[in-house]
């Protein structure tokens, strides 16, 4: 008998070990791990210098509260604002916690400009933004949202619907908030020529862009940020996965002008910018910034997407589509993929599901050519198994 609540629908399975793109399961199992803890452990599993760094931080300080001054924060923000568009980093424990700073950053910067009316954010319906009850309702998803109530603030438009975006925009609009690459949605990439247009549509109403780049960021997308070929700057971009590389990390990242608003007291967290998690952040920081790395990720992707639509073509009764940017990828199949990521993981294949019959595939950002050869093996197998 399980204690744990039955709010998750495990797989009996569990793991002993990871090592690199490999998860060991107790039972002695080698599993190719192309799930990555939903794009979390972006360099792999107890990667060296990440169990060095955690080991030297340590035995020297784990935790201490933002009343004082945190350095090794100091220095994290500093990298990821010199990286990015930000002038300004709050620092969470997670994706949701950072979406929701993301929020209230956005409203509170209107009411310290003496327009508190403006409060309410417009979303794509049926994205996701995380699991409090205001990104749940920011998700704009019935599922999601049953039983939970009401928390209003939210507006919503279909994908790829500029209209429909145009007229949702009101008075008392403070934002847009969208998922560059929608994940749970379905992998879908929203197009540079997009993201000008909503730069625009925000700079003409005298509203807020935050893009959410939770999962989509980091180097998921082959560039630090996914929206970086569009030459957009947002206002506020929320990340999380990636940047603590498994350790649980989450920031706000934000402009000069929306940071004006948070002021002392304005917004807190007591484990959020630890030095053990920002002293993590910091080294995962210094490998996934770099050219080469993040060269070797559209690499990656590069043969991995060629490989998949050669598939496609090989099996057109079985995939739909192959989408996604850099390592965040979908296929979509035609049928219901749960038969699909059965076979995967019976295979030794660990994948996840995402919505309208997407099988999501994210490996680690460093994963090997091989290893790439080995999980398309494993995909054209269960393909040819239920052609």
């Amino acid at each position: 008998m399980s204690y744990l609540a039955k709010n998750y629908n495990r797989k009996k399975i569990a793991f002993k070990y990871g090592k690199g793109s490999y998860l060991f399961s107790t039972n002695g199992k080698k599993y190719l791990d192309f799930c990555s803890g939903i794009a979390v452990t972006a360099l792999g599993h107890s990667h060296p210098k990440l169990v060095k760094t955690i080991n030297t931080q340590s035995k020297k300080l784990w935790h201490v509260s933002n009343a004082f001054q945190i350095p090794e924060g100091e220095n994290l923000a500093k990298k990821l604002c010199q990286k990015t568009f930000a002038d300004y980093v709050i620092f969470q424990n997670s994706g949701a916690e950072a979406t929701e700073a993301a929020i209230k950053v956005a409203r509170r910067y209107f009411y310290s400009i003496g327009k508190p009316n403006k409060t309410r954010i417009l979303c794509i319906k049926n994205s996701f933004h995380g699991r409090t009850l205001a990104t749940i309702f920011a998700s704009g998803s019935k599922k999601m949202t049953e039983g939970f109530g009401y928390v209003g603030g939210f507006d919503h438009f279909d994908f790829g619907d500029h209209k429909s975006l145009k007229k949702k925009i009101t008075k008392n609009t403070a934002a847009i908030m969208i998922e560059t690459v929608l994940g749970e949605g379905g992998i879908k990439v929203i197009p540079d020529w997009c993201l000008k247009e909503l730069r625009k549509i925000c700079d003409k109403k005298k509203i807020l862009l935050i893009l959410d780049e939770v999962q989509s960021g980091v180097g998921r997308s082959g560039d630090f940020f996914a929206f970086e070929k569009s030459n957009v700057k947002p206002d506020i971009v929320p990340i999380a996965k990636g940047i603590g590389g498994g350790f649980p990390i989450g920031a706000v990242l934000m402009n000069k002008k929306v940071a004006s608003g948070m002021t002392p007291g304005t917004h807190g967290s007591t484990f959020g910018g630890n030095p053990l998690a920002m002293a993590v952040g910091n080294t995962v920081m210094d490998i996934v910034s770099t050219k080469k790395f993040l060269n070797n990720v559209k690499k990656s992707s590069k043969y991995f997407f060629s490989k998949l639509n050669k598939l496609k073509e090989k099996y057109p009764s079985i995939i739909k589509e192959i989408r996604g940017k850099g390592l965040l990828i979908g296929i979509q199949l035609y049928k219901d993929q749960a038969t699909f990521i059965k076979k995967l993981m019976e295979n030794k294949l660990l994948t996840i599901r995402a919505a309208e019959n997407v099988i999501r595939i994210l490996p680690p950002l460093n994963v090997k050519k091989r290893e790439i050869d080995i999980a398309l093996k494993i995909i054209s197998k269960v393909c040819n198994q239920l052609k």
